[in-house]
């Protein structure tokens, strides 16, 4: 049977997004693991790999479409493999057809009869229960946002699923004008809200023809004042941090370390792993390491748990998967080292750098930017001396790394000179307690402030 290519969900909060390039063609051989397309989610741009191996069969949307999460966007299989009877409908790549037509008809005729496919599909990340509850209540699970690891379906996520069913298309004219799709009966397939309905709810409940165009309000501006579009980047961020802050009661704790130490260290390791790796180690790496060290600690574990289920239960992780803040000129990503407790000096200089360097050129792939288990964030470069960084939900803190200031402190009984770091950790406090995170830092700062055991 013919494998789907789906849409990934690369977030939480993520409902949709654009396909910006096929790297492939109808009839050409795939391996799995090859690039297939690069779709840009809310934040950034995203190579997607094939997950199976066969001849790329169909494309069902072509560059330029928005794309519900979950839906269905071309078929892998073997050549002259037969499709599900739901594809006999061909204009999804129809030449003449305008980009927003076929997402909108795609959606409206075309999504609905191919995403029957069996609810135990292993591309949809959900727990038996979730799957369980689904089959009993009749929801296709993949119209269901997760809000486990990675969008994993949780039971809890199944029971609060709201049957709203939206095109793509009509749900950014709503989202662009402000319209509540709440309560909106659809006329399309199935009861999808359309791009008419959305249009329609803008008069007095009387039908406007495809051809109206919305209008806002004109406002007189003062002179020197200019009003622009938030980017989709932009909004990301603004709703995930307003998220974060109005639902996670945090406080932040403040230390100073000593990094005499450590910058001799980083001195002695510069050439030897610029030779082994290509690369300068960096103070964001050496502390890096140092965090992952130290949440792997029992004691620790609870910074580096997550809180799912509503807040109901907590999810401890026996590995390290680090966020790395990364800045852009606009906005900001956190790509994720995986497993950086399985991994050496050398080898985190080499993975940090990797995700780091795709950040900036947008070239993330989704597995890089999801499943944090901490992060951490670093504004020392810009003379910073102290902040209280946000958390990366669903983490349950974040780490703030400030600029080394050399700094008199009293030592042996005398004042001196040191290079004195500032570091801020934030934290959930529904799931760490402030004596906790204290000894989290006294644990951190202890071993920066004595880096030798980075190396053993």
């Amino acid at each position: 049977m013919a494998n789907e290519i789906i849409m990934p969900k690369l977030g939480v909060d993520m409902q949709e997004g654009e396909i910006l390039e096929w790297k492939k063609a109808e009839g050409d051989k795939i391996e799995e693991g090859d690039i297939l397309l690069e779709i840009m989610s809310d934040k950034t741009n995203m190579e997607l790999e094939a997950e199976d191996s066969g001849v790329l069969l169909k494309i069902l949307h072509p560059a330029g479409d928005v794309v519900a999460v979950t839906e269905v966007i071309g078929y892998i299989g073997a050549e002259g493999e037969k499709l599900p009877d739901s594809v006999g409908i061909e204009q999804a790549n129809q030449p003449g057809s305008s980009q927003k037509a076929s997402a909108d008809s795609l959606s409206e005729d075309l999504a609905p009869a191919i995403s029957q496919k069996n609810d135990e599909d292993d591309k949809i990340r959900a727990t038996p229960a979730a799957r369980q509850l689904a089959r009993e209540r009749g929801i296709n699970i993949k119209e269901v946002s997760g809000s486990g690891e990675n969008g994993r379906i949780h039971k809890d996520d199944v029971a609060s699923f709201n049957r709203v069913r939206v095109t793509p298309l009509a749900r950014k004219i709503a989202d662009d004008i402000g319209v509540d799709i709440t309560g909106i009966v659809g006329t399309g397939v199935g009861g999808k809200i359309t791009k008419k309905d959305i249009l329609a709810q803008m008069t007095s409940n009387e039908p406007l023809s495809e051809t109206v165009s919305v209008q806002k309000e004109v406002v007189d501006l003062p002179e020197g004042v200019e009003v622009i579009k938030m980017s989709a980047m932009r909004k990301a961020i603004s709703k995930g941090m307003s998220h974060s802050y109005f639902t996670a009661p945090t406080f932040t704790l403040n230390y100073d370390i000593d990094m005499t130490n450590l910058i001799a260290l980083r001195k002695q390791l510069i050439e030897p792993i610029k030779a082994k790796t290509g690369y300068k180690v960096t103070f964001t790496d050496l502390i890096g390491l140092a965090v992952v060290k130290i949440l792997m600690k029992e004691e620790h574990r609870y910074l580096n748990a997550s809180l799912i289920n509503d807040g109901q239960d907590i999810e401890l992780h026996h590995f390290v998967n680090l966020g790395i803040a990364v800045g852009l000129s606009d906005g900001l990503v956190v790509p994720v080292v995986q497993e950086a407790d399985k991994m050496s000096l050398s080898e985190f200089v080499v993975a940090s750098k990797d995700v780091i360097q795709k950040a900036q050129s947008g070239k993330l792939r989704a597995s890089e930017m999801s499943g944090s288990t901490f992060s951490i964030t670093n504004l020392g470069m810009f003379g910073t001396k102290s902040f209280n960084p946000i958390i990366n939900q669903p983490n349950s803190a974040i780490l703030g790394i400030s600029a080394t200031i050399d700094t008199p402190v009293a030592y042996d009984g005398q004042v001196v000179i040191r290079p004195i770091m500032g570091m801020s950790l934030t934290i959930d406090h529904r799931l760490v307690d402030g004596m906790n995170g204290a000894k989290f830092m006294l644990d951190l700062k202890a071993l920066l402030e004595n880096p030798l055991e980075l190396l053993i």
